[in-house]
């Protein structure tokens, strides 16, 4: 049986910390940031968990 092949789609979203966490870059950071408070898009610039309910999927998107 061949090898699984990685979703480049969600290795190009995610990204495997050391202790193999996953993480994921936050939404509403790309346009419309004038009416967006500072702290928020400070807040929105910091990388998040994958949620728990969404990390068996993510692993296997990316071949883990």
């Amino acid at each position: 049986m061949p090898k699984m092949k990685t979703d480049r789609g969600a290795a190009k979203r995610f990204k495997v910390t050391g202790t193999g966490k996953i993480r994921r870059r936050r939404a509403f950071r790309s346009h419309i940031l004038e009416k967006k408070s500072s702290t928020r898009t400070r807040r929105l610039g910091r990388e998040a968990d994958v949620s728990s309910g969404d990390v068996r999927a993510v692993k296997r998107l990316l071949g883990l």
